[in-house]
């Protein structure tokens, strides 16, 4: 029995290898390309720390207007739409950005982009929570955030060299192609099926809000803690290229190896946590992961050079790495069976307020008080997340037979 149930546990992951890996590997190597290209970008229109960092929360903006929407849209229309229609507005987003000429257009465009990536990124989260065993569930996450930091690592060394060789919008082209690639993957490989769709809208609605009641506790701290893990995650992406380009004087080819160097470590290792994860617990893993993050974005200030700068990125990229899918993991097992895609809607709305606050607060803290400040504040963030995950909420690991928010997959 044990035999046969791991034989299915690894076609099941498997089986995610086309529909969902492959189009992350793409999509996780276009948003890479942009790393280093779009803050040198932005800031090529003689604008503010604050507006540029609106050019790149405006994605993490765009995310957080369509994150319930999606979740909605997914339950009346399913997967298989949801995940194409969002696949397409992120590839034809970022190819529109090769003709952009103001900042207005830039932030347009990446709205744009922010919206097809709620879709696109539901749908996944979805699929995979209720394709896979619970018990499972921390390494399936783990290889898709593994796998879109695989898709990261190489994307801003080789954006930073095109942008240097061929210019700026070059980057945006191979993106915007890249995205379309993504987009005729999934149409030919994913199936048409409606997940997460066992009970009437209101019905499953009312499932999410009796979540809410007995488990508001948990939930609360959970929340916190998911706001600050993003806005760390997003103002690491933004502190570190600002950093490198306005205070140490150097080029899109070498903040992107910087990024690079810390996606490097980031990924290297999704399949320990996820192995950390499943068998002691998500907090294992969660814990740790923000309060590393947090002694790298401390360090961030006193750096002087290309070497320096890259050494804290990669402590930050050491602690990311640590926490792959920790936070989609506890979304997971929190969302009730019958109401998956209502629930991790509103758990990614949570997210990406924090994932659209972290580049708007290092944009205006930065303009308000300098970039010193500005790596401290980001670091308290990101201890905040550890010591609340550490302290407030409950393990959410599957053990045996039980579990806190249950989450199971159909039938399973």
């Amino acid at each position: 029995m044990d035999i046969d149930r791991r034989t299915q546990q690894r076609a099941s992951r498997r089986a995610l290898l086309l529909p969902v890996y492959v189009p992350t590997a793409l999509l996780g190597f276009a948003e890479g390309l942009l790393l280093p290209t779009l803050p040198a970008f932005a800031l090529s229109f003689d604008v503010s720390f604050a507006v540029a960092s609106l050019v790149l929360a405006a994605a993490g903006i765009g995310t957080l207007i369509a994150d319930l929407p999606a979740g909605m849209l997914l339950g009346r229309v399913g997967l298989k739409p949801t995940m194409l229609l969002g696949a397409a507005l992120v590839g034809f987003g970022t190819l529109a950005l090769v003709a952009a000429t103001s900042v207005n257009q830039l932030i347009a465009l990446r709205l744009l982009a922010g919206v097809g990536t709620a879709m696109w990124g539901l749908s996944r989260h979805a699929f995979i929570t209720e394709a896979i065993d619970p018990r499972q569930r921390g390494r399936a996450i783990s290889v898709f955030g593994g796998i879109n930091r695989i898709g990261v690592f190489g994307g801003p060394a080789i954006g930073g060299l095109i942008g240097t060789w061929f210019g700026l919008t070059a980057s945006f082209l191979v993106a915007g192609l890249l995205g379309i690639v993504a987009l005729i993957v999934s149409w030919i490989f994913v199936q048409d099926t409606h997940v997460a769709v066992h009970a009437e809208r209101h019905v499953r609605w009312a499932l999410v809000r009796e979540m809410v009641r007995s488990s508001w506790r948990d939930l609360s701290a959970a929340s916190v803690a998911q706001t600050f893990a993003q806005m760390i995650r997003a103002g690491r992406q933004t502190i570190i290229p600002f950093y490198g380009l306005a205070i140490l004087g150097l080029n899109a080819g070498q903040v992107g190896l910087i990024q690079s160097a810390s996606s490097s470590v980031d990924m290297i290792l999704f399949i320990p946590a996820g192995y950390l994860m499943d068998r002691f617990g998500r907090k294992v893993a969660a814990v740790p992961s923000f309060a590393i993050m947090a002694v790298g974005m401390v360090l961030i200030p006193f750096t002087t050079d290309y070497l320096t700068l890259m050494a804290a990125a990669t402590i930050i990229g050491l602690g990311n790495g640590l926490g792959t899918g920790t936070m989609m993991t506890l979304g997971a097992d929190l969302a009730p069976p019958g109401a998956t895609g209502e629930f991790l809607g509103l758990w990614r709305l949570i997210g990406d307020t924090g994932r659209a606050g972290g580049p708007l607060a290092v944009g205006s803290l930065t303009d308000a008080v300098g970039f010193e400040y500005t790596s401290f504040i980001l670091a308290g963030v990101g201890l905040s997340a550890s010591l609340i995950l550490a302290l407030l909420v409950r393990e959410t690991r599957v053990a045996d037979d039980t579990a806190f928010g249950t989450g199971a997959p159909p039938g399973g």
